[in-house]
């Protein structure tokens, strides 16, 4: 650790980097009862810590390796804080990228001087065609984590919250990707103030760093969730994974919902906008101080970056009251008979109502997919669920269905008929380029009628999908093999209750 304090101390981040400010916010302080504090990384010329990291490292190369240039594999911050980096220091940078990354980061990218080079679909793909020019072209690889130089760089942020804020702090949030960030501030947090907590947040489905901790050894993970592509890391550094491992007092997760609400809490403190990697660590703070009420000492969240796709904003939008728990989703069951819907608003009092869906199901029955505010009351979703069951209704609180908030939400209306007996649901993540819908009707060939297609753009470099395949039993063996073969992350929703409810015969 003292290593690594003294490379923080030398580190050359300032000759482009700036020292950000570390804001309080106001309006969370008071709902949450201690200071909260924002450490700004989204004021950096590249809206992201990474040009800490990136800058630090090529610094110190030598006279050979700058002459013959550097390269790297990134769709986001790290590409940008590279390009800039070796624009500074006049050195020549390539970037590859996959080819779905967004124009906006592409452009970005060109706009610093870096030549971005495109290619496959995945960051695996574009990793390993960046290793392959390294050794051919005998290029000086930056990597966005796992390397010492990048760790001091980054560790400069916990320098600077130390310096600003004197006065105790309870708990330092940190973002996780590979651990770069997180190993670089708890190296200095906890030479200088080892009673300080510093706190690691990952996203649930993105979680790599918590796994490897949990099972003493660097895992990789299956696959990995996009919405906060910034952290999106199937597995830890080494360097980072020994460094977290001993360092950090706690690593927990932040579901999507939860980094939209905190999006939102940025906005409405700071009136800027967060990527969902950047609000990740307000996230992981609101959720501490949820489950301690007794603090002493500020918290502080580490803001890692603003590259948010405007598009996305919609999203986000939607998301947030379910993550602030002030909105809930239900699935009601009511019976179909006149005055039935008047005594079933009469029911939900002064909820207001955000969402209501209508699906005529038969003639006993009618589904309801319905969305309500809640008063912020610690027990008001209970009570109200309580309310509407002891009336007779049967309900299904759907506010964390996944496949209800993407897809359902906006398809109830349209129920297949009873003969549809082979229908199988899959939810799918499809690239964002030209020719992945084309793609997937390839593979699956005519020998199955499709009975459901629903997709929305969120202004990702992935679309959600969710498509309805009728396949009888003996050919889903079949089935899974070209879903394999078509390499697009999916899960199978057929059983799925809100589908069951609103869509199926």
């Amino acid at each position: 650790m003292t290593d690594y304090v003294r490379k923080i101390l030398d580190s050359r981040v300032y000759d482009v980097a700036i020292q950000t400010p570390l804001d309080p916010m106001v309006r969370l302080t008071a709902r949450m009862g201690s200071p909260v504090l924002l450490k700004r990384e989204d004021l950096q010329p590249v809206f992201s810590f990474k040009i800490r990291g990136a800058y630090n490292r090529i610094a110190g190369l030598s006279a050979e390796q700058r002459a013959a240039g550097v390269i790297c594999a990134s769709a986001g911050n790290h590409a940008q804080g590279v390009a800039l980096s070796a624009q500074r220091l006049g050195i020549k940078a390539t970037i590859v990228m996959p080819v779905t990354t967004p124009p906006i980061k592409i452009d970005a990218v060109r706009y610093w001087g870096g030549n971005a080079v495109l290619f496959g679909d995945t960051f695996d793909e574009a990793a390993a065609h960046a290793r392959k020019l390294e050794a051919e072209q005998k290029l000086t690889f930056v990597h966005p984590y796992d390397d010492p130089d990048v760790i001091a760089g980054q560790g400069t942020i916990g320098m600077e919250i130390l310096q600003q804020h004197p006065d105790p702090i309870e708990a330092v949030f940190v973002p996780i990707g590979g651990g770069g960030l997180a190993a670089g501030v708890a190296s200095f947090i906890k030479f200088l103030r080892p009673e300080t907590k510093v706190i690691g947040v990952e996203p649930v489905d993105a979680a790599s760093m918590k796994a490897a901790i949990d099972a003493g050894e660097r895992v990789v993970l299956n696959r990995v969730g996009l919405f906060a592509d910034g952290v999106a890391v199937r597995q830890a550094g080494v360097e980072t994974f020994r460094l977290c491992r001993e360092l950090l007092d706690d690593v927990i997760t932040a579901d999507t919902d939860e980094m939209c609400a905190a999006i939102k809490d940025i906005f409405e403190d700071m009136r800027v906008i967060a990527e969902p990697a950047g609000a990740l660590a307000l996230a992981g703070l609101k959720s501490y101080a949820a489950n301690n009420p007794t603090r002493t000492g500020a918290l502080v969240a580490i803001n890692s970056g603003a590259n948010m796709n405007f598009d996305r904003l919609r999203h986000v939008a939607e998301r947030a009251e379910v993550g602030e728990a002030r909105e809930i989703l239900l699935g009601v069951t009511i019976p179909e008979q006149p005055g039935s819907y008047r005594r079933f608003i009469q029911t939900i009092g002064n909820h207001n109502i955000t969402e209501f869906n209508y699906r005529y199901a038969d003639a006993k029955e009618a589904n309801v997919f319905v969305g309500l505010k809640l008063s912020g009351a610690k027990n008001d979703k209970g009570e109200l669920i309580g309310q509407l069951q002891a009336l007779g209704y049967k309900v299904l609180d759907i506010s964390a269905d996944e496949t209800a908030k993407l897809h359902i939400r906006y398809m109830v209306g349209g129920r297949a008929p009873p003969a549809l007996r082979d229908e199988v649901i899959l939810r799918f993540e499809f690239p964002e380029r030209p020719g992945a819908l084309l793609k997937f009707l390839d593979q699956m060939g005519a020998d199955w009628n499709i009975t459901l297609f629903h997709y929305r753009n969120h202004g990702a470099d992935y679309g959600r999908v969710l498509v309805g395949i009728e396949v009888p039993q003996a050919d889903r063996p079949t089935l899974t093999q070209r879903l394999t073969s078509l390499g697009y992350p999916y899960e199978d929703e057929t059983q799925n209750p809100v589908y069951r409810m609103f869509l199926n015969g």
